[in-house]
């Protein structure tokens, strides 16, 4: 059975279906040659005056180089009026601010009320909601509570216990408290690539988060292989209590690029992986 095959497995289990979730060293060292490798002995160096001219011919080149790449951090601002003419960031630029100092639950919490923290917001939680505590009910309602609006809250939670039951865990492989087989580990990630604000207001924002997903069971007796998904998931977030929460989420496939030749890890080195790689906070 592959990954497509079930549904939560790489695609998004909706309220409607009973739930969510997107599926929910080596150094080389070089040594130079002794000798010409060309054959034969050194040329001699040559004259230091001429390598005195060569230096000062760079250091000048540096300068003016420097000196062309700041041209217009003056008096073309002022002429125009400011900024006008600086190129403005990409969508998801690193801006160098944090996106939050504190986290409630594990869960990063208290995003700014800015598009850029509606960006870090919606980037945090498709993580937490792509994590593999969704299969387990209690940390499952935990994650709910925190990241959707009360009102949304009450009304996924039935849906979601009902999704992820004994049955669709069995067929991920886990047992119905949401287990892995012993010697196995149970693999459920999301990885932001970039993130786009699509609308924004003070009271709502709405936000497309583009991922990678690694979903599936590392094992040596596993039918479920990891693989990797691309999705972009979109949030509606709602301002309130001071704090971006989701009001609804919609996901659909891609966009997904050429899968290159990489060879395929053993399940013991995914295990040890995802073991020894934890995650991130995200920033816009």
């Amino acid at each position: 059975m592959s990954p497509g095959d079930e549904q939560g497995y790489g695609d998004p289990v909706r309220a409607d279906d009973g739930g969510y979730g997107y599926g929910g060293s080596g150094h080389t060292r070089t040594r130079l040659p002794e000798t010409d490798p060309y054959g034969g002995a050194r040329r001699p160096g040559r004259s230091s005056s001429r390598s005195l001219v060569t230096v000062v011919a760079v250091v000048v080149l540096l300068i003016a180089a420097i000196a062309f790449a700041n041209r217009g951090g003056g008096d073309s601002d002022s002429a125009s009026g400011g900024t006008a003419n600086r190129p403005k960031s990409a969508a998801t630029a690193a801006s160098g601010t944090k996106p939050v100092e504190t986290k409630t639950g594990g869960i990063p919490s208290g995003f700014a009320h800015t598009e850029q923290g509606a960006q870090s917001a919606a980037a945090n939680y498709a993580v937490a909601l792509g994590s593999t505590g969704m299969f387990k009910k209690d940390s499952r309602h935990t994650l709910v509570n925190a990241l959707y609006t009360a009102e949304q809250s009450a009304q996924l939670q039935a849906a979601m216990d009902n999704a992820y039951s004994a049955d669709f865990l069995g067929r991920m492989g886990l047992d119905a408290n949401g287990n892995p087989p012993t010697g196995s580990t149970f693999v459920s990630r999301v990885v932001p690539i970039g993130t786009t604000v699509q609308e924004y207001g003070t009271t709502g924002a709405k936000v497309a988060v583009w991922y990678m997903g690694l979903i599936g069971m590392s094992g040596n007796q596993s039918t479920n292989p990891v693989t990797s998904t691309w999705k972009t998931w979109t949030f509606d977030l709602t301002w309130t209590g001071g704090d971006w929460k989701i009001a609804s989420d919609t996901q659909k496939d891609g966009p997904a690029p050429v899968p290159g030749d990489d060879r395929a890890a053993a399940s013991d080195e995914i295990s040890k992986a995802i073991e020894e790689y934890g995650g991130f906070t995200y920033a816009r």
